[in-house]
């Protein structure tokens, strides 16, 4: 039987297929570690717009609020109305962790197709939104994999992995990889829908510059919203499951 050597060798191909790089990229060495700078930088921008929008916003609250005032109010209305709908009555604690999900992504998303990256020359690869990246969507996802975790080991103590075995013991390696495949959904969906968006627009550019490609901007811009609602709904979906323990 070469059971062995296959195995082996399916190994080494999918090593081989995880070092696989799509477009080029800018690397830092901080250290003994090589950072990728494209992602820390547009992320930083991302991060400075939200905190500058925040502050400006807030500085001076209002009894009758101004309108930056009300659309932030507006904005966290939505943001505890969503972790309400889907954790339950125990969403308090949970809304900033959903909120900085949501406000994330949604500005990175919408980074991508209204602020000019390409203009800014790098030594090597091209700017980009921070969630074009399939580090970010993973950093993004695997918080949210130990949040669910702990909401559900907070809740129930060690009986949180009861689970597990429910309704049947049959079905613990089926509920254990559940558990494995969920960040792996949350990462790629929102990565491949991002990426995909702007390669559309990219090639529709080079294709038909004038007229073709507004329309497409404007559609990558609702589905950008769009996946941000989606991760941030299913983040809520995971952490109100663990505490309640329904599927």
């Amino acid at each position: 039987m070469n059971v062995l050597p296959c195995s082996i060798n399916t190994l080494k191909g999918l090593y081989d297929i995880s070092g696989v790089e799509v477009g080029q990229h800018l690397y830092w060495q901080i250290g003994g570690f090589q950072v990728h700078g494209q992602v820390l930088i547009t992320s930083w921008v991302v991060i400075a717009i939200l905190l500058g929008s925040v502050a400006i916003a807030v500085r001076n609250p209002q009894t009758i609020p101004t309108n930056s005032q009300n659309f932030f109010e507006y904005v966290l209305e939505f943001i505890r109305d969503l972790s309400k709908t889907q954790i339950g009555e125990d969403y308090g604690p949970w809304v900033p962790f959903i909120g900085t999900m949501f406000l994330f992504i949604f500005v990175s998303n919408w980074s991508g197709a209204l602020l000019p990256w390409k203009i800014i020359q790098l030594p090597h690869g091209e700017l980009a939104a921070p969630t074009n990246d399939i580090n970010t969507t993973v950093a993004l996802a695997l918080p949210t994999s130990v949040a669910y975790f702990y909401a559900g080991l907070t809740k129930k103590g060690l009986g949180y992995f009861s689970k597990y075995i429910q309704p049947t013991p049959i079905l613990l390696p089926i509920n254990v990889l559940e558990d494995f495949t969920k960040p792996l959904s949350l990462s790629f969906r929102l990565f491949g829908n991002i990426l995909a968006d702007e390669l559309v627009v990219v090639v529709l550019v080079s294709l038909v510059p004038s007229v073709v490609p507004i329309p497409v901007m404007f559609l990558g811009l609702f589905t950008s919203g769009i996946q941000a609602l989606i991760f941030a709904t299913l983040a809520a979906a995971y952490i109100g499951e663990s505490m309640e323990g329904h599927h």
